[in-house]
């Protein structure tokens, strides 16, 4: 009989951006199933989500995948969702606010972040007074002197591989130390798992790397790039349909809805939503071909392939809850075309 270290990783109450928390649990023997994995508790009193005369909360596994990174083949990464002592959703848990997954809706994540030096609290590798040159040479970079962290970054890649998340890509982003990576899944619920645990993954790989990771939305003030979490996405009409009209019936129901989108699109987004930088800002809608600038852009993929195909909303933040934006994402998709 061998040992094997199941990692719980959940959500904790911090507001208005959660952290991820995570404890370990060494058990005698584990499938790998989902259903084998247990209901286990933690203090709620101490991540904003009890008090401390009741601060019992539950941690329910939602998905299992193997941690190739320790514990020689018998490590498991749970993600679990929080639960009240009675078994009700806690409020902050955004998994149990998802009323539609609805897996025959795609997602690709572009999730932004910046890699951040703890000893100048300013991105990796801006001096640490004044700024480095202006943006320009550090997008899909190559050389010493404008991709900074690339050790880090590959090999949290090579960890998103070897743990079965569908990570479809990396690269260098606009500002220094700035970079991106993509997961594609279906369902709302799928997506929010896949990227959260992308995330934990990274800010685990950098306590090895002695380097944080920072998910503010516009980490630097001024004429830098904020941060983002681009939102692709289809559904099986928009994939065969060939039909412009549906297209923009969606576009034209998102612009309905602005509010009730921008509320889950991430703390703080008015500072990177200003119609600067390839953005739209925060408090108008427009959507077009190729356009990097509006709150919806149609790709030119799209239309080549005879108006089939996916629409990008650029407007979620890199802080933003996955879970939260894919159900809101397909619940408005779904109005505009009932």
């Amino acid at each position: 009989m061998s040992k094997h270290k199941l990692e719980y990783i959940w959500l904790d109450g911090y507001k208005p951006t959660q952290s991820l928390r995570s404890k370990t649990m060494i058990v005698d023997d584990f499938s790998g199933k989902l259903e084998d994995a247990k209901v286990w508790s933690f203090d709620g009193s101490s991540t904003e989500q009890a008090e401390g005369n009741a601060s019992d909360c539950l941690l329910k596994p939602v998905a299992v995948y193997q941690d190739p990174d320790r514990f020689g083949g018998n490590g498991w990464l749970v993600m679990t969702e929080v639960l009240n002592a009675d078994g009700t959703p806690h409020e902050s848990n955004g998994r149990a606010t998802i009323d539609d997954s609805d897996d025959d809706f795609w997602f690709g994540l572009e999730q932004e972040y910046t890699l951040w030096d703890n000893e100048t609290d300013r991105p990796l590798g801006f001096p640490k007074n004044g700024y480095p040159g202006p943006q320009g040479p550090y997008y899909t970079s190559v050389g010493a002197a404008n991709a900074i962290g690339r050790d880090m970054i590959d090999e949290h890649l090579h960890l998103c591989l070897e743990t079965g998340l569908n990570v479809e890509g990396i690269n260098a982003e606009v500002m220094m130390g700035q970079w991106e990576f993509q997961i594609f899944a279906k369902g709302a619920a799928d997506c929010g798992d896949q990227v959260w645990l992308a995330r934990y993954l990274l800010e685990r790989l950098g306590e090895k790397y002695g380097v944080s990771v920072n998910w503010h939305c516009k980490p630097i003030k001024g004429d830098w790039n904020g941060s983002g979490m681009h939102a692709n996405f289809s559904n099986s009409a928009m994939r065969s349909a060939g039909s412009e009209d549906i297209f923009n019936k969606i576009c034209e129901e998102f612009g309905k809805n602005i509010e009730e989108h921008i509320s889950v699109y991430g703390a703080h987004n008015d500072q990177r939503l200003t119609g600067l930088h390839e953005t739209q800002s925060i408090d108008q809608f427009s959507y077009g071909v190729s356009d990097r600038g509006a709150s919806i852009r149609i790709p030119v993929g799209t239309i080549e392939d005879g108006w089939k195909g996916r629409l990008e909303d650029r407007r979620p933040a890199s802080n933003a809850d996955p879970y939260k934006v894919a159900a809101v994402i397909i619940k408005t998709t779904k109005k505009a075309l009932a």
